[in-house]
């Protein structure tokens, strides 16, 4: 089976560096995917992508050897193992509360007797291999989202249920739980704290870490703390931030010269 770079990555010690994707096109994913992420996240919860767009992406992404892992729009396991099915060789699930959330989730990524997946992988057989079936349990990473004040205060449960990888904490959604303003990139030392506690507890329990981060001075702050993962805004901002920056340089250059000359 086609390994996952995540793994790879993580068993050489290093920190994931993953896209987002949240524009729905096969091309704009190819461009991310020749840009050296270790992986790229297709974001079918709040990206404007819906299932046949995603597996379209997925195989533009296949065009590399980055891997294709997806946010599902919720714990539901009909598009999760869809999105499995389709060749994904990751999920990112948000909203996970408890260890009943977690239990639910992770069964839908596990085959039997780990979990509940149904079998039957239509391209996933194709990207990961003929032996996809018998290792996909090795392979395919789950990782859950904490993004709430319940899902810190049950951190300790949730880490405890078999077949979780690990940690994706939504600084935007957690933010707004504990009645701050949503943004990435948190600041307030009760946001800290909270994100400080998951990160302690993943280090403690064996688990993996990842956080989605608006900079890459934060980034590399979020590394240096020892997170396993991060993720570096998303297609769609990244596009906008080079588009102004662009823009505001013609027309400040533009204008510096228009003023030289009169």
């Amino acid at each position: 089976m086609r390994s996952n770079n995540l793994r790879t990555v993580w068993n050489a010690g290093g920190c994931v560096v993953n896209g987002w994707l949240a524009i729905p096109s096969s091309f704009s994913a190819e461009v991310m995917a020749h840009c050296g992420w270790d992986s790229l996240c297709i974001d079918i919860q709040h990206g404007l992508v819906d299932y046949q767009t995603a597996t379209t992406m997925m195989q533009a992404i296949s065009t590399t050897a980055v891997t294709p892992i997806v946010r599902v729009p919720w714990n539901d396991p009909a598009i999760i193992m869809k999105c499995l099915d389709a060749g994904a060789y990751g999920v990112v699930c948000p909203m996970i509360n408890t260890a009943d959330d977690v239990r639910r989730f992770v069964g839908a990524c596990r085959y039997p007797p780990l979990g509940y997946r149904s079998l039957g992988p239509i391209r996933a057989q194709i990207y990961g291999g003929p032996d996809y079936p018998e290792k996909a349990n090795d392979e395919v990473v789950t990782l859950a989202m904490i993004e709430t004040v319940a899902g810190v205060e049950n951190i300790d449960a949730i880490l405890a249920v078999e077949g979780l990888d690990g940690i994706y904490i939504g600084p935007a959604d957690l933010s707004l739980s504990f009645g701050f303003p949503g943004r990435m990139d948190p600041t307030e030392p009760k946001i800290v704290a909270a994100m400080d506690k998951v990160l302690a507890r993943c280090k403690a329990t064996g688990r993996r870490c990842g956080i989605h981060v608006g900079s890459t001075d934060y980034a590399t702050q979020m590394i240096a703390k020892g997170y396993d993962l991060v993720t570096i805004l998303s297609d769609n901002r990244i596009l906008m931030q080079a588009a102004q920056a662009a823009v505001k340089a013609v027309k400040a250059d533009a204008k510096s010269a228009a003023s030289g000359i009169y």
